[in-house]
């Protein structure tokens, strides 16, 4: 595995390729989700990028930025173990040349600003900026992202679409923990009895997708689930059931769905979601995925 820090560097190194790249950004503090959206890479590639940068442009004035878990040594292990050919680890001016505060821009009006959006103004105009500028010295063929940041997946989806970048943005399945709880660096956060109440959030959108299958009234579902999250001790942002394709609020006729949730517990802000069939295992939706599986 080469270790490249530097734009110039990174830039020679993929001209050299004229085979496709996958590509995997992400900002470190790697587990076992991460480590399959680089399985999938390395299957699919013959050649595998993967980015650790933590950017400060997605972080608010009084989120977590500093206190970000930084595990470069094992993160580095975990690459080369998954068959990483160049780990990025760029320095700030590599990404940022002329320092983050003067970095064009890249935003996705509206959906930027919903859902988590509300939550931390200006995070996914951040997400999108540094992607932008990571894909623009990659120059992937394909990238991937985790489905467990179903918001951010999509939006990264919608800006490539928008630009005509010539990328496929694929979404990997959640990995989660033998009780459901979905996988992410924030975890490391939770003290022992957080950690123990955590899966409630899985498994209360678990119930919902099958409460909604039965016929029970979206809104009613969403009131419920945030009252139960708060019961169980979680300070929750939002619980809401979105389209799959662009999270707008479903209509009736809409079957492929998703529920989408964010709670804070202790000093992590969790969030989860479950894709869904309204119509339940025979729905158009789960029929269509049968299909792509099959």
């Amino acid at each position: 595995m080469k270790i490249i820090s530097g734009a110039v560097e990174l830039q020679a190194a993929r001209r050299a390729w004229t085979e496709d790249v996958g590509f995997v950004p992400t900002m470190g503090g790697l587990h076992r989700g991460h480590a399959a959206l680089l399985a999938h890479a390395r299957a699919r590639h013959r050649h595998v990028v993967a980015s650790i940068y933590v950017n400060p442009l997605q972080f608010g004035p009084r989120e977590d930025f500093a206190a970000y878990p930084r595990t470069l040594d094992a993160d580095q292990a975990l690459l080369e173990a998954e068959g990483v050919d160049v780990a990025f680890l760029p320095t700030q001016e590599a990404i940022y040349p002329a320092g983050p505060a003067r970095q064009t821009e890249v935003r996705v009006p509206g959906l930027s600003d919903d859902l988590c959006g509300r939550y931390r103004p200006g995070h996914f105009a951040g997400v999108t900026t540094v992607v932008a500028r990571l894909f623009g010295l990659v120059q992937p063929t394909v990238a991937y992202f985790g489905k467990k940041d179903y918001q951010q997946w999509r939006l990264i989806e919608r800006m490539v679409r928008d630009l005509a970048w010539p990328i496929m943005v694929i979404g990997v399945d959640t990995v989660r923990e033998a009780d459901g709880l979905a996988l992410s660096t924030r975890n490391r956060y939770l003290h022992a009895d957080e950690r123990a109440r955590a899966p409630l959030l899985a498994e209360l959108l678990r119930t919902a997708v099958v409460a909604i299958q039965a016929g029970d009234i979206i809104p009613a579902v969403e009131r419920t689930v945030f009252r139960q999250l708060q019961d169980g001790g979680f300070v929750p942002d939002y619980v809401s059931v979105r389209r799959q394709l662009d999270l707008g609020p479903p209509e009736e006729t809409d079957d492929a769905l998703v529920i989408l949730a964010a709670a804070r517990l202790g000093a992590a802000r969790l969030i989860d979601n479950r894709e869904f069939s309204r119509l339940g295992p025979a729905g158009p939706a789960a029929l269509h995925e049968a299909e792509k599986a099959g």
